[in-house]
């Protein structure tokens, strides 16, 4: 598990609500910090693929277990 800067969970919010809240997340930190997103919603793996490399922020790790996804985003 990578160290992380700010920590935001989304569980239990559905689509498009876990990216529109990773992307405010991401306005309210610096750059070169790390965002770790937590969710529940399996779009937000398409989603935040998606809007980060659009957007250019770095995913730094994925990963997920059983309805839980989790994103480790350094802010570019």
């Amino acid at each position: 598990m990578l160290e992380y800067d700010e920590l935001l969970d989304v569980s239990g919010l559905a689509c498009p609500m876990p990216l529109l809240k990773m992307k405010q997340g991401l306005n309210a930190i610096n750059k070169g910090r790390v965002l770790h997103v937590i969710t529940t919603d399996r779009a937000s793996v398409r989603d935040f693929a998606v809007f980060l490399k659009q957007a250019g922020h770095q995913l730094l790790e994925q990963s997920e277990a059983g309805e839980r996804y989790q994103f480790w985003i350094k802010k570019g």
